[in-house]
């Protein structure tokens, strides 16, 4: 399984990737994110899926960027281009994993800016090959495990939000999904695109680089859980008077 997000604010895109690779019983660790720049084109690609497959595809649509990747004036154009190698590989793989009993399945975020879009975009791309634009009535896509960070994003991402508290929900969301999951754990990769800068920044974070902030969060939960109001408990757990014993 997999833990990939991207939130687009105002100011910009911020991604998040977890690195664990499963396949049977091994476990692996590689990135799930790729980016390509020259001049003022700047996106970004994340995967979720079976790894083969995405490879195959990421090869193919590099082969391609490499050709003639100067074409793409907008983001949907490179996108469109994805989902043409995205029906390759399936043309070409689907029936094999079928009969091997696997299910082709490869879902993509792409995010980030060329020179004619007007603000930056995020898509969703879907196995199939069609996609969706990610807007500000829900400023966000989870590909892979989706369950357990999708709750605090409902309740707390805006589209005004910064792009430092969007990393920090981003970052709050994939612990959750650490907590539940054995298939989603550090490192984490961080991309993220200010708007109009036609530049990504991407960093690294071991468990260690964020063990503090994750056990900041675990006091802060347990705490709030006792503050929680509780009178509205009081006509399901009455409060019971000690047993008065009898004078012998």
């Amino acid at each position: 399984m997999t833990f990939c997000i991207a939130m687009k604010v105002e100011q910009g895109i911020v991604a998040l990737a977890d690195t664990r690779i499963t396949s049977g019983s091994e476990r692996s660790t590689a990135r799930k994110v790729s980016v390509f720049e020259h001049g003022r084109h700047s996106f970004f690609l994340m995967t979720s899926g079976l790894r083969g497959a995405r490879d195959k595809m990421l090869t193919y649509f590099q082969d391609e960027m490499e050709e003639d990747g100067s074409r793409f004036e907008k983001l949907y154009q490179a996108v469109n281009a994805v989902a043409k190698n995205l029906r390759r590989v399936a043309s070409e793989d689907r029936q094999p994993l079928e009969e091997s009993g696997m299910q082709f399945n490869l879902h993509c975020l792409i995010g980030g800016q060329l020179e004619r879009d007007t603000e930056h975009k995020l898509y969703l791309l879907y196995p199939q090959g069609n996609w969706v634009e990610i807007t500000e009535g829900t400023p966000y896509s989870l590909i892979g495990e989706s369950s357990y960070g999708k709750p605090l994003l409902e309740r707390s991402l805006l589209y005004n939000t910064t792009l430092e508290t969007a990393l920090k929900i981003g970052c709050l969301a994939f612990f959750s999904t650490r907590t539940a999951t054995t298939d989603v754990d550090f490192p984490m990769d961080v991309t993220i695109y200010p708007r109009d800068s036609f530049h990504i920044w991407q960093i690294r974070f071991e468990h260690e680089d964020l063990a503090h902030v994750n056990k900041w969060w675990q006091d802060r939960l347990r705490r709030s859980i006792d503050e929680l109001p509780s009178e509205w408990l009081k006509p399901i757990f009455p409060l019971q008077k000690p047993h008065e014993g009898k004078a012998s």
